[in-house]
């Protein structure tokens, strides 16, 4: 019996994994696993690899399953994996990596070289095995990827290592080089030759590895496909597993792997598939069912067996149910053979089939064979008319097989809607179609599974005779309209359409078909319906005709014009064209009068004009005259209709007269006008009104909604400038024209009141008083200021000047003294005075006594440093009244006028000295006296010039190219201290000077660098704040140098002592703060060893207090304090020590703080409350 094509079921009865063999006979493998047997220290990490693989090379039936996976690997060679397409690259690579060979567990490295010579960048370089997967994300301890860049040969090398190399490693690999829109790539194949045996683990080598584990950066396929949680390594005593399974039925292998944690079921059923099974003999059968069984269907087959002891009970199945015995089944004994018989085999018998025999079983497959069905008597070709029954007949071989009916190769479908019919009678097959028509032509065929059969079916048109043709009709509008004709056959079906378009059946169109009668039937008549109508039978190219006319009377539609009491209003001027629908069918006959009057189609501004559906009158320019009513006359066949019309002119409202401005403001007027004598015809709505200036032309409109009222007041008018106003009516009409410009006016308004009014002076009988003008002036100007006072208890303000005063400064005379007097200031222009400013308080008049205050400018709190020549010019303000007196001191004694000028004013005194000489250094003393009152401030002056060379420079010792020089301070040091000295050399031969060094501090210097066989001379300037000295000392004598054997003369010198106590270089100096600002306090300390600096205030440590910040930098020693408050002032001591001593310096800080005089001044305070204010606050800081 022939092997089964396709059939493979385990005893389960679920189907195993199938090979399809291709074209050339060889199995194709939809499903290769790859199972990596580790080396003997990984015996445990056993991985296996399962990939999709969207390869053409896999069949199209396993490329939609679910198991069609591939692997990298199980023997496959390297040449059969499929190679990437080369697409055209350029040559990027100059070294590209070969193909090796390496055994399992040993190393091997891949190298491809790129020459940069040429790149701007360095190129991207891929690694990949197959054809997608990149191996960047791989790498770990079995793979590693390297890259390096040679420098001098420009060359980048690039490095694929393989560590300890695994069977599955073998394959494909490809190395690809990018680097814009360059590319270039190269493949190449690894082959992993097997070491000694190997032991598996089989619960490992059927795991899939995970993510984080020890293995993670093997070359792990299974983990792109799948991402599973790590799980603790199993600690169970290891159990052989593969003898579990061989034990076991194939029905427990997926519950077997479930419980020691397989989870690739697939590749361990084809592992299993390949171990060699043992056959064991059989204890209860002698001879067992063969594999598979074949039989025609409706033929017989015996299924037979021997038994070993006949008296075992025996059970035969079929698809897992026992068979029971039946006409069809029949059980056969014949000695030790039992045999099972199946008569009349149908393909329902195709199954799987088994025999148990106690506890043993064995089972076989009955392939159940399809005779094919031939035909014997073929379709007959067939020739009809429409309407008529069509019957096709075809007898088969066999009697209910199953056919398929087709038409013009597509097949007839049967269902119960179907106008097909099928029926089958025995091994007779009928096509029927009762009612032909012309799509049932065509070429009919019959299938079957031995053979096939067609005919051709032709259905043709009966002859058309026309029994009773369509007639004109005449119809009034709204009535019922009817048309039929007769027309044989009977039953051909028929389409009606009006001028050209097809009528469909609707609530108001009925269309009937009753024998050879087709009638069309409309209920209520419409205009739509005129036309031709047209019955048009199927099927045929005749047609009949015939004319309706729906005719309807005149009529005119008034209704739809919204006209109250139809009366149309139109503007004089504007142009109306009344447009009035009209109906009737034919159309009417339309005549317009006016009176007696018929107005004709030709007429110029008058005319009628008529259309299908509407009557038009037109009016060009519409007049007053033209107001009347109209009459409308509408006739034709069917009857006559009539309306009447009136029209209504009317028109703008004249002009106002020019309007009136008796009030004008700083920045507004009131205007006040008549309303027009005429309104147009229609009442007036209100008013519009623009303003313009009187220089310009552009009128500008200040309201936008109207004004109901005849006054109004415009704002925001400019002050100053000349306006004029003008108005316009507006009814419903429209805008009227604009009334008479009104009388040109100007808006002008007064100033503010002045600002900043203070008592500046006060004696026994006057008060100067003081202000500043008014913020806001105005066009008009200012003309002047007018002071009045009035006295304490009295309302009456008395004018202190008689004519107004130009000055913000006045001194009112005249007063009794020990009186308190109000004074107020008011600034008068054209349009008249200002508010008033007054005094906060009353003045008493009585002379107040400042003591005198001297305020030293900042930079004049520090030594004042000019160079001599240069201008020196002093301003030192002060305060006090009366008059101060001021006298200067310079070093103790009076200073000479003649060589420096002294001025002084009641606020300030200054010195002034043309050009500054040393003479003119020194200590300042100022001082400033009121009565008993006494203030005096002390001012250094420096004047410096440049300093004098220094005073003799002598050749110490000549050695080699070295010469040493020492030299002795200028006499004359330009009253400031010497900051440096500049030496030169010169060769004798040349005496061309050249610069050694600058700015050099010693007194002693060893020149190196000589040129041997020169003779040279040297020279020093010696350097200030001022400059370098104008001349320099020279070296009497010259140095020479000699070529000779170097000898070192040394010298017995005594090492300098640079030990000292603390010494401050630079005091700290008093200083004013200001509140809220950050003030600083610097002096300089030198000292050897380093000295400790500490910081006090009013004798106390100033500890990590946050408000201060310390610094000391090379001896400069800085106290910061943060936005000082006035409760931060008092004495500050800076103290320095070391083991040799200690030394301190002091300071006084003043904190000012609350209101300045210059605020208390702004606020209007008398001067006497300002000094009673300025002498409470400095008592109270002095107390602090």
């Amino acid at each position: 019996m022939p092997e089964p094509e396709k059939k493979d079921e385990t005893a389960n009865g679920q189907p195993e994994e199938s090979v399809t063999p291709d074209s050339n006979g060889a199995p194709l493998q939809p499903a290769i696993s790859l199972e990596v047997s580790p080396p003997p220290e990984e015996a445990n990490t056993l991985k296996k690899l399962s990939i999709e693989l969207p390869n053409d090379s896999v069949p199209v039936t396993s490329m939609g399953r679910k198991d069609s996976v591939w692997s990298l690997g199980e023997s496959q060679p390297a040449e059969e994996v499929d190679k990437p397409i080369e697409t055209p690259t350029s040559s990027l690579l100059t070294l590209k990596p070969v193909s090796g060979t390496v055994t399992v567990g040993g190393d091997i490295t891949f190298v491809a070289k790129v020459e940069a010579k040429d790149l701007l960048r360095k190129p991207t370089v891929k690694w990949f095995k197959g054809k997608w997967m990149d191996l960047a994300s791989k790498t770990g301890k079995h793979l590693q990827l390297k890259e390096t860049f040679d420098r001098n040969a420009k060359v980048y090398t690039f490095e694929m290592q393989i560590i300890k190399a695994k069977e599955n490693y073998a394959g494909n690999y490809r190395c690809e080089v990018s680097l814009k829109d360059k590319l270039d790539s190269c493949s190449f194949d690894l082959e992993v030759k097997a070491g000694g045996s190997q032991s598996i683990d089989i619960r490992s080598a059927f795991k899939r590895s995970t993510e984080g584990q020890e293995d993670a950066g093997e070359l792990d396929f299974s983990a792109l496909l799948k991402h599973r949680e790590h799980k603790q390594q199993d600690d169970t005593p290891e159990v052989d597993v593969w003898e579990i399974l061989k034990n076991a039925r194939p029905d427990q292998y997926e519950k077997i792997a479930f419980m020691y944690g397989i989870t690739d079921l697939r590749g361990l059923l084809r592992r299993m598939k390949k171990i060699p099974k043992e056959e064991k003999k059989s204890e209860a059968f002698a001879k067992k069912l063969d594999p598979a069984y074949q039989v025609d269907k409706g033929g017989k087959i015996r299924l037979a067996v021997d038994l070993t002891d006949p008296t075992v009970d025996l059970k035969w199945y079929k698809n897992g149910h026992e068979i029971r015995p039946s006409p069809k089944y029949i059980f056969e004994h014949k000695g030790t053979q039992r045999i099972l018989v199946i008569n009349n085999c149908a393909l329902n018998d195709d199954a799987a089939y088994s025999v148990a025999a106690g506890d043993e079983k064995c089972s076989t497959e009955l392939f159940v064979k399809e005779l094919p069905v031939k035909i014997v008597k073929g379709l007959e070709p067939v020739t009809t008319t429409v309407n008529e029954r069509i019957e096709l007949m075809c007898e088969v071989t066999e009697e209910g097989a199953p056919v398929k009916w087709m038409k013009n190769g597509v097949e007839i479908p049967t269902g119960v809607r179907s106008r097909y019919r099928v029926k089958c009678e025995g091994n007779k097959h009928y096509l029927v179609i009762d009612d032909a028509s012309l799509e049932d032509t065509g070429t009919y065929s019959i299938m079957a599974s031995g053979g096939s059969s067609e005919a051709h079916v032709q259905v043709d048109l009966k002859p058309l005779k026309i029994h009773g043709d369509l007639q004109d009709t005449k119809v009034m509008l709204g009535k019922p309209l009817k048309l039929q004709c007769e027309i044989s056959p009977g039953n051909v079906p028929g389409r009606w359409y009006r001028n050209g378009q097809l009528i469909q059946p609707n609530d108001r169109i009925n269309i009937t078909h009753k024998n050879r009668v087709h009638e069309l039937s409309i209920e209520t008549s419409s205009l739509h319906d005129s036309g031709d109508y047209t019955f048009v039978p199927e099927g045929y190219s005749h047609s009949l005709s015939a004319k309706v006319h729906v005719i309807d009377p005149p009529k005119v539609h008034l209704e739809g014009l919204n006209f109250v009491d139809n009366t149309v209003t139109v503007i004089a001027g504007n142009k109306m064209r009344l447009e009035i629908p009209i109906s009737g069918e034919p159309v009417p006959k339309v005549v317009w009068m006016k009176g007696e009057r018929v107005i004709l189609e030709s007429g110029n501004r008058v005319r009628a004009e008529t259309y299908v559906d509407q009557t038009t009158l037109t009016i060009e320019i519409t007049e007053r005259e033209d107001t009347g009513n109209y009459k409308l006359v509408l006739q034709n066949e069917a009857g006559e209709a009539s309306a009447s019309i009136k029209l209504k002119v009317v028109d703008i409202p004249d002009s106002p007269d020019a309007p009136l401005v008796p009030v004008i403001g700083g920045d507004w007027c009131s205007m006040t006008w008549e309303p027009p004598k005429y309104d147009g015809g229609s009442p007036i709505l209100g008013y519009y009104i623009e303003r313009k200036k009187k220089q310009s032309s552009r009128w500008m409109r200040i309201n936008f909604d109207l004004i109901k009222e005849t006054t109004y007041e415009p704002k925001k008018m400019i002050e100053g400038v000349p306006y004029e106003v003008r108005i316009f009516a507006v009814n419903a009409i429209g805008v009227s024209k604009p009334s008479e410009p009104s009388k040109a006016f100007t808006p002008l308004a007064v100033t503010s009141e002045p600002t900043m009014l203070v008592v500046d002076d006060v004696t026994d009988t006057t008060v100067t008083v003081k202000w500043r003008p008014p913020e806001t002036i105005g066009a008009a100007g200012l003309d002047g200021y007018l002071v009045e006072y009035c006295l304490e208890g009295s309302e009456e303000w008395i004018p202190a000047n008689t004519e107004l005063i130009d000055k913000t400064r006045y001194t009112i005379k005249g007063l009794t003294p020990e009186t308190k007097v109000f004074i107020r200031v008011k600034a008068v222009n054209a349009a008249g005075a200002s508010a008033p400013r007054n005094t906060q308080h009353a003045v008493l008049v009585k002379e107040v006594i400042e003591p005198p205050k001297i305020r030293v400018p900042r930079h004049l709190k520090q030594t004042y440093t000019k160079r001599v020549g240069e201008a020196v010019n002093l301003v030192v303000p002060f305060m006090g009244k009366p008059r101060p007196k001021v006298t200067w001191l310079k070093d103790g004694q009076p200073i000479d006028p003649a060589h420096v000028s002294i001025r002084n004013s009641d606020c300030d005194s200054i010195i002034f000295i043309r050009k500054a000489e040393r003479s003119h250094s020194g200590k300042y003393h100022m001082n400033v006296q009121v009565e008993s009152h006494v203030d005096s401030a002390d001012m250094d002056i420096q004047v410096i010039d440049l300093p004098g060379p220094p005073q003799t420079v002598t050749i110490e010792d000549v050695w080699g190219e070295n010469v040493s020089l020492s030299w002795t301070p200028p006499k004359d040091n330009g009253n400031a201290a010497i900051t440096g000295y500049t030496i030169q050399k010169a060769d004798k031969k040349t005496m061309e000077w050249y610069t050694c060094i600058e700015h050099y501090h010693r007194n002693s210097i060893a020149i190196t660098e000589l040129v041997v066989g020169n003779e040279y001379y040297f020279r020093i300037f010696s350097e200030n704040m001022c400059g370098l000295s104008e001349s320099a000392t020279q070296t009497k004598k010259s140095a020479l140098i000699v070529k000779e054997d170097m000898k070192v003369k040394i010298f017995d010198y005594n090492d300098h002592d640079f030990n000292e106590a603390p010494k401050f270089t630079q005091p700290l100096i008093n200083t004013f703060g200001i509140a809220g600002y950050n003030t600083t306090l610097n002096c300089s300390v030198r000292a050897h060893p380093k000295a400790k600096v500490t910081w006090m205030k009013n004798k106390i440590i100033i500890g990590d207090d946050p408000r201060y910040r310390m610094f000391s930098n090379q001896g400069v020693c800085t106290l910061e304090i943060r936005k000082p408050s006035p409760y931060d002032g008092g004495m500050y001591t800076c103290r320095a020590i070391n083991d040799l001593g200690e030394a301190q310096v002091e300071c006084k800080l003043e904190v000012k703080g609350g209101f300045t005089f210059y605020e208390l001044m702004q606020r209007g305070v008398p001067l006497h409350l300002i000094d009673k204010y300025m002498t409470e606050t400095k008592v109270v800081e002095q107390d602090k």
